[in-house]
């Protein structure tokens, strides 16, 4: 597939989008202020992104709770939207309550580099853009066209990245709220020296954790 733009990069401001949605016209500036989660799904009426999006609404309150809104996305007209959230209601019992955006021209799909050539002609794959209240991307996650997602790490990932954000820290492989987190370590020799009587549960000179 030909013209299939670059991918975005972290920590640069997220490309900028205007599109239509199931929810009305959309563009990322209206997200200001806000964390957004902005994530492509190959096709609509398809059982894997089914439970993807069954997946997401079930967590929505949560990711609300965190200042956070969704926003999904896939290479089919409105109308085909509409159409499916309304069998997820009648067949699954759950109603979407998050704006899904129309890419018939695939014009935010290349922005955001969900289209790949090799996974699909002409289907987003399975990509989710963690976008901070500054419109500044801050993570990416793909995943193949087989497998769904796991919310429950995107949950975990905010809960990360806020903590991080707010404590001028870092968090260890599988951290979740309560558990310790790490300190950044020293950056100079008397910075070292210092660290022992700082307080810290210290492991060594780069290594310490403390609770919030």
């Amino acid at each position: 597939m030909e013209n299939v733009s670059s991918f975005p990069r972290l920590n640069e401001a997220a490309p900028a989008f205007n599109a239509k949605t199931t929810h009305g016209d959309r563009q990322l500036a209206d997200y200001k202020g806000k964390w957004l989660i902005l994530f492509s799904h190959p096709a609509d009426f398809t059982p894997v992104c089914t439970t993807e999006f069954i997946g997401f609404q079930k967590h929505a309150d949560t990711f609300r709770s965190m200042n956070c809104e969704l926003l999904g996305l896939s290479i089919d007209s409105l109308y085909s939207h509409l159409a499916w959230t309304q069998n997820i209601k009648e067949k699954f019992g759950v109603e979407i309550s998050f704006p899904i955006i129309e890419d018939i021209k695939m014009d935010v799909a290349k922005a955001y580099g969900m289209v790949h050539p090799g996974a699909a002609d002409t289907q987003a794959v399975r990509a989710t853009f963690f976008i901070d209240p500054n419109g500044i991307l801050r993570a990416m996650v793909y995943y193949p066209m087989s497998n769904g997602r796991s919310i429950d790490e995107f949950v975990r990932l905010l809960q990360a990245m806020q903590t991080s954000d707010a404590n001028k820290v870092a968090t260890p492989e599988g951290w979740t709220p309560g558990c310790d987190v790490i300190v950044p370590p020293p950056k100079s020799p008397d910075a070292i020296k210092a660290r022992l009587a700082e307080g810290y549960k210290t492991t060594d000179w780069y290594y310490s954790t403390k609770s919030l």
